[in-house]
């Protein structure tokens, strides 16, 4: 089946407008360049036909090259076919200009292609950029070579390290563009360009030969030695973006044909790398999130939301508001006195401020968004709500006492939301005669920024109440996983044998230091011990106890937390916790560390263990990581979630596994679910049930099968 198409009109004035048509943002599939270059083929040899204008269907330019279409790429194409053969020798060096007439979208190989045109007009609006680096790949079609001649160098290597994208408006002023108007103008503007350059009232640029944006080669060399640092600094464990580099010098230092061959081949060596291939993994996962079977493919429409409440202003609640008002939500808060509605409100308004700083809000719509929010006391505000998102301490009784309020005063229709991280969801709706529109809305800390929305469902929630908050998600820009109910729900449930395997190998003897940082050398923001202090030892060891209570079998109990909190460190809040912190928060490390480990380990009667201690990195990391796979198995097994690659996402935008490994499960996978099994197997029989691996991992290692791969008999909890 054809995925897309090019189309061609050939107007009075002796213009072709040529439209990429493949929904829903006019990817470049291989049909779509094949009729593309089809038609500059009939374009070029006619004699009616002065110039050709390029544009997309339906208000979008062109979302790029599809990613889809990778794995169907011809086996024996030829290295620069599409960037050198036909974008340029055909296109770029053609005897009748091409002008792109960009709205809605021109990224990755949509802007590459209106950069080959002879000029651009854009919709002020419209988005433009190369985000190929988020693939783990380079730009691929010519991007390396033109963005830095029509824009400059330092410019070109935000646009493209950075993966920034920028408005058309701004690609004015930069020189990405030559024109801005109307969407209603565009075409027209763009045909009457194009006729001038034609009539040589309009220069005609190709901007594969400008140089006067580059700087000499000495600063050259500057610049790019600056930024190979910089790339390092970021993400040191991948190679794209130093080739990204290397592509770009070979442009300026040896010429831009020669600049356009290494960029084909370096890309094609980079589509076949485990980095590109986790990231496209994770690109797909994080779109197929929001397909819940037997539920969105049930042609149920999402109902409208106009107004939520949110109960609690502390660091939750406020940040909840905060990203509803950014996305224009009335909001209702409610606090239980005047102090702390007063502290919520004015953490709501510290956190639009930053956006306000970082130039990313006006001060005039610092304003507006602040008159969406108002500030209650009672429920009264209540009755013409939509969604309630109660956003408290964790208080079981509480929480019921709140639910069963709520029936009183919202609406039949209303959506009964908690932010709980732990509760049974069943027990918190245990007193209300509404259980089929209780879920969970679980954020991460702090909600206005971090990206996942947990959605957590009981049997008794209803499927409109799931398509109203993955519609929500949507609209507040968050990527939605769906769970079932159970102590954790998936992201905390997965990752709580983290932080104690990591207790496990410091009271067998590793240093508290050397394991953190193993662990952000393999790509995680901070080592677990950091990690804990950045939270907060009270928070840590009430989860514990869930989770003690929920799993006692497969628990490892190390007192380290307890001892450090029963002499007051508490964490970075109290200045100390596994690190001390200065008046900056800045951590370092803390000789009298050792003498709460020493007691940590009497307590718990175990001694260091000399084959512990001779752990290599790559040891440390697979046993801190593999229990976590082990869980995640288990979580997959249960039905808590749909599939493998829901916890990849979760993994990614809730824990902040690397994203270049393609979350946990997919990076177990490329490890093989026998090695994990092996591992865990031996570790078990070494150091007791914590690392036992589950049934789930143990059919898959015995099958040779993938960790993702269904088995019969596996119930889903939704």
């Amino acid at each position: 089946m054809a995925r897309g198409t090019t189309t061609m009109e050939v107007r009075a004035d002796g213009v072709a407008v040529i439209t990429i048509s493949n929904p829903p943002v006019n990817a470049l599939s291989l049909d779509v360049i094949a009729s593309l270059q089809s038609n500059y083929a009939e374009a070029l040899s006619r004699n009616d036909i002065k110039a050709i204008v390029l544009t997309g269907a339906k208000g979008r330019f062109c979302g790029g090259f599809d990613i889809a279409a990778f794995g169907n790429k011809p086996k024996n194409e030829k290295p620069g076919s599409m960037s050198i053969d036909f974008l340029t020798d055909v296109v770029e060096d053609a005897h009748k200009p091409s002008v792109a007439a960009i709205d809605g979208i021109a990224l990755g190989g949509g802007l590459e292609v209106a950069m080959v045109c002879h000029a651009r007009i854009s919709t002020p609006s419209a988005q433009l950029g190369l985000p190929e680096l988020q693939l783990g790949i380079i730009p691929g079609m010519g991007g390396t070579q033109r963005l830095p001649r029509l824009v400059g160098l330092p410019k070109a290597l935000e646009m493209m390290l950075m993966s920034k994208t920028i408005k058309g408006m701004g690609a004015q002023e930069i020189g990405l563009v030559d024109a801005v108007t109307s969407a209603n103008e565009l075409v027209n503007a763009a045909c009457s360009w194009a006729l001038e350059i034609v009539e040589k009232k309009k220069p005609w640029f190709r901007s594969l030969h400008r140089t006067d944006k580059l700087p000499d080669l000495a600063e050259v060399k500057d610049v790019l030695k600056f930024a190979r640092v910089q790339a390092k600094m970021k993400a040191a464990n991948v190679q794209h973006p130093i080739v990204c580099i290397d592509v770009i010098e070979e442009g300026i230092v040896s010429g831009p044909r020669a600049g356009l061959m290494k960029e084909a081949l370096s890309g094609k060596m980079l589509e076949q790398s485990e980095t590109s291939k986790s990231l496209r993994h994770f690109f797909f996962a994080q779109r197929a999130t929001s397909k819940i079977p037997n539920i969105t493919n049930m042609g149920l429409t999402a109902r409208k939301i106009k107004k939520a409440a949110i109960i609690g202003g502390g660091l939750m609640g406020s940040g909840i508001a905060t990203i509803l008002i950014l996305n224009n939500f009335n909001v209702v808060l409610k606090e239980v006195n005047e102090q702390f509605l007063s502290a919520g409100i004015n953490r709501i308004k510290a956190n639009l401020q930053s956006f306000v700083k970082k130039g990313q809000l006006t001060v005039e719509d610092y304003k507006k968004k602040l008159s969406l929010l108002c500030g209650v006391l009672d429920y009264e505000q209540f009755r013409d709500t939509d969604v309630v998102i109660e956003a408290v301490i964790e208080d079981m009784f509480l929480k019921q006492q709140i639910f069963s309020d709520l029936e009183k005063y919202c609406h039949h229709n209303c959506i009964f939301a908690t932010n709980t991280s732990t509760i049974d969801l069943n027990i918190i709706g245990q007193k209300t005669a509404s259980q089929d529109r209780i879920v969970g809305a679980h954020f991460f800390s702090p909600a206005h920024v971090m990206p996942l929305l947990e959605i957590v469902c009981t049997h008794h929630t209803s499927s409109q109440v799931i398509v109203d908050l993955l519609d929500l998600a949507k609209k507040i820009q968050k990527t939605p996983i769906v769970v079932g109910n159970c102590t954790g729900f998936a992201v905390n449930r997965m990752f709580f044998p983290y932080a104690q395997a990591a207790c496990f190998l410091v009271d067998h003897g590793l240093d508290v230091y050397h394991t953190d940082r193993v662990i952000t050398q393999f790509g995680m923001p901070m080592g677990p011990f950091r990690l804990a202090d950045l939270v907060g030892f009270g928070v840590a060891i009430a989860t514990r106890k869930q989770y003690y209570q929920s799993y006692p079998e497969r628990c490892y109990q190390s007192m380290l937390l307890q001892i450090l909190v029963e002499d007051n460190r508490t964490g970075e809040s109290s200045r100390k916790g596994f690190y001390v912190y200065d008046d900056k928060r800045k951590a370092s490390r803390d000789p009298d560390l050792g003498k709460y480990i020493e007691k940590s380990r009497n307590m718990a009667g175990v001694m260091q263990d000399p084959k512990l201690m001779k752990l290599t990195d790559n040891d440390i990391v697979e046993m801190i990581f593999f229990p976590v796979v082990n869980e995640a198995c288990r979580v997959l097994d249960e039905g808590i979630a749909l599939k493998a690659s829901d916890l990849d996402v979760a993994s990614i935008m809730g824990m902040g596994f690397p994203s270049y490994r393609g979350g946990v499960m997919f990076w177990a996978n490329s490890l093989g679910a026998k090695y994990v099994y092996d591992r865990l197997d031996a570790w078990s029989k070494d150091y007791g049930e914590f690392f036992r691996p589950c049934e789930y991992l143990a059919v898959r290692a015995r099958q040779g099968a993938s960790l993702a791969a269904k088995v019969d008999g596996v119930k889903s909890r939704l």
